[in-house]
């Protein structure tokens, strides 16, 4: 009798003990949110914005306040970037004298080829200030590359390597899993180029499936070739032809061909921007990523009576409300109602980067497109995709602008 009241003695004890250490855990969280919550945003005289675009890349930035607890200012914790902080970074730090040059250090570019030309036009246009861009890593793929085109500079490590031989696609087949298991799908479809349920449905690629895939991809290759070449001062044709024949397949044989400047270790790199932002070239960087850069830039913005509103639909359309990477027609509707209601706005930029998805929540959110725009200027601005539902729910906007790269159109719909 008396081992088993110690025993649970002791098994009440552990469990209390625990909860305790939970409940102190969670106010020690909360206080660091509290407190990188308060961070200080100033902006450092001689600082140089950093460009790491390895990560995902979303249209916007997700106010996530577990992001500030990471101690590294470079990074975010939830992973992913948004493309306005980025843009919007590099569009003032034209003009802000505190800032002196961008350092471009990015191996594997996380958004798609849309994007890439986003910040690859910001960039050029950045240029023009004549403040520096310096463009170093260890590897590089071709998404990287066409950001990496534009410096002044481009080095990799002197072992490192420049991925350069074209873009592809690989999608993925489960219909020979589905055979083996005794599974027969069924599915029924309305376009002939609508081929996103074959992966289980067929073993390969249709031919209008393989026909499409290779008329995009075509199109976005000539689109980065004609953009690297112009910044590289080379033929987009020999910049193919390095491609189709595989000459590059090092750091070495990148210089040798001459898509890039150099090859140097990371120090020696620091060492020349700290030589041309005046400081010693031992020093470290005062580095500033665009994130912070970005929350710095609205914390001393004005508030104005003329206000364009920007209203964000990205990822998958459903009912209901969004999450951080879907559109739920609710939360959208809400959004383009309060912007349309609000008179302090006088236009609405509707952002969108959408596969499609639900069409009865697609048709929904093009009805609130257009009531806004019997009210005030609507303008549709597509991402890397808006494609089916994804054009459906901009097509009743003043205008639709997009990237030459951005896949879109609707060519069906299926179930």
């Amino acid at each position: 009798m008396n081992f088993f009241k110690a025993f649970f003695a002791a098994l009440l004890g552990f469990f209390v003990g625990v909860v305790l250490l939970l409940f102190l855990l969670l106010i020690w969280v909360g206080a660091l949110v509290a407190n990188a919550d308060k961070k200080d945003t100033s902006v450092a005289s001689n600082s140089v914005l950093t460009l790491r675009l390895d990560r995902p890349i979303a249209d916007r930035t997700i106010d996530d306040p577990f992001s500030k607890l990471n101690p590294n200012p470079l990074y975010e914790s939830n992973g992913t970037l948004g493309l306005n902080d980025i843009l919007l970074s590099i569009r003032k730090a034209k003009t802000d004298d505190r800032i002196k040059g961008i350092y471009l250090n990015t191996q594997i570019f996380g958004g798609g080829i849309a994007s890439a030309e986003s910040i690859h036009d910001a960039l050029v246009d950045f240029k023009t200030s004549g403040k520096f861009i310096y463009s170093y890593s260890e590897y590089m793929t071709e998404g990287a590359y066409t950001l990496a085109s534009v410096a002044d500079s481009i080095f990799i490590y002197p072992t490192g390597a420049l991925e350069w031989n074209g873009i592809g696609s690989t999608p993925l087949f489960v219909r020979g899993m589905f055979d083996k298991i005794g599974v027969e799908p069924m599915v029924f479809k309305v376009g002939t180029f609508k081929s996103a349920t074959e992966m289980f449905t067929e073993r390969q690629m249709s031919a209008p499936a393989r026909e499409q895939a290779s008329v995009f991809l075509t199109d976005m290759w000539k689109q980065l070739l004609s953009k690297i070449g112009k910044q590289r001062n080379l033929a987009p044709e020999a910049l193919d032809q390095l491609a189709t024949s595989f000459a590059v397949t090092d750091a070495k044989s990148a210089l040798e061909h001459k898509l890039i400047d150099g090859l140097k270790y990371e120090d020696e790199v620091i060492a020349l921007i700290n030589k041309r932002t005046g400081r010693a070239e031992n020093k470290k960087l005062i580095e500033l990523s665009p994130s912070t850069y970005a929350e710095a830039i609205r914390e001393s913005a004005k508030a104005s009576e003329n206000v364009i509103a920007v209203v964000y639909g990205e990822g998958e359309i459903a009912s209901g409300e969004a999450s951080s990477n879907s559109i739920g027609s609710k939360t959208l509707v809400d959004a383009l109602r309060r912007a349309r209601e609000d008179k302090s706005v006088k236009a609405i930029v509707f952002r969108v980067n959408s596969p499609g998805g639900s069409s009865l929540a697609s048709d929904v959110i093009a009805r609130e497109v257009l009531l806004a725009k019997a009210e005030k200027p609507v303008i549709a601005s597509f991402g890397d995709v808006a494609a089916s539902g994804g054009y459906y729910i901009a097509a009743h906007a003043d205008q639709i602008v997009a990237q030459p790269t951005t896949i879109t159109g609707s060519i069906g719909i299926f179930g």
